[in-house]
Parts: structure tokens; sequence; C-alpha cells
């Protein structure tokens, strides 16, 4: 299974490094897992339903 940094994952959903770790710190993000200090997500995770309002510049 190939795996994205929380960082290579904010490109990807188009919200800030801080928002993927607070999800991942709280168990919202399918798949996540902890790698010392860094979050590694499952590539073809998809953005919670939350996350869905946000437009990809980042603004709601």
């Amino acid at each position: 299974m190939d795996y994205l940094t929380a960082a290579e994952t904010t490109e990807k959903w188009g919200i800030s490094d801080r928002r993927v770790t607070k999800l991942c710190n709280e168990g919202r993000v399918d798949g996540a897992i902890r790698k010392g200090v860094m979050w590694l997500i499952p590539a073809n995770t998809k953005k919670t339903m939350e996350l869905k309002h946000i437009r990809d510049d980042g603004s709601e």
C-alpha cells in the first residue's frame, strides 16, 4: 500500500498541514498510522465528509 505524508496530503486535499495532523490525531482519517512523529495516510484515502464543503483553495 502506498502512503502519503501529512504534507503531501495537504496538497492533495487543499487543507493545512495542521488540519490534517489534527484529523489524524482525532482518528478521523481512515487508515492513517503514526510512525514516530510523522503521520502516514494511505494514498487512496478520501477527504472526510466534513471537508467536502471546503473549496480547493482552502476557503469556505
